[in-house]
């Protein structure tokens, strides 16, 4: 059980690309706005919250399920990128970064989970 989720470097790293998600996400279509930019940004938003919710769970069990979803809005994420990116609404150099960004979130989810599955 981990009580403060700030120390986490997994939640930090998913904070920043919220916080590029909001910024790329002003730039698309405005007929989007209650399409695809917000599954975008709800997407992107579950992933740090999600962390910090499961953070403050009772249990490592409970916090693995938290994270699991977590990951599971990682993978949403990447998908809508993708599609934004193919639907010329992302800039290719935007996508690539924030794709990175996902990749290397999720690879730390993982270990994140790997870790507490040992105690």
């Amino acid at each position: 059980m981990i009580h403060n989720f700030k120390d986490l470097k997994v939640w930090q790293k998913a904070m920043v690309v919220v916080k590029e998600v909001y910024k790329q996400t002003t730039n698309f279509p405005s007929h989007e706005t209650y399409g695809i930019v917000s599954q975008i940004q709800r997407a992107a938003v579950s992933i740090p919250a999600n962390i910090a919710e499961g953070a403050g769970r009772n249990s490592n069990k409970e916090f693995l399920r938290f994270l699991d979803i977590a990951n599971g809005s990682a993978f949403e994420l990447e998908t809508l990128l993708l599609l934004s990116a193919d639907l010329r609404f992302l800039p290719k150099e935007a996508h690539v970064r924030l794709s990175e960004d996902i990749v290397d979130i999720q690879k730390m989810i993982y270990g994140l989970k790997q870790k507490l599955n040992v105690n």
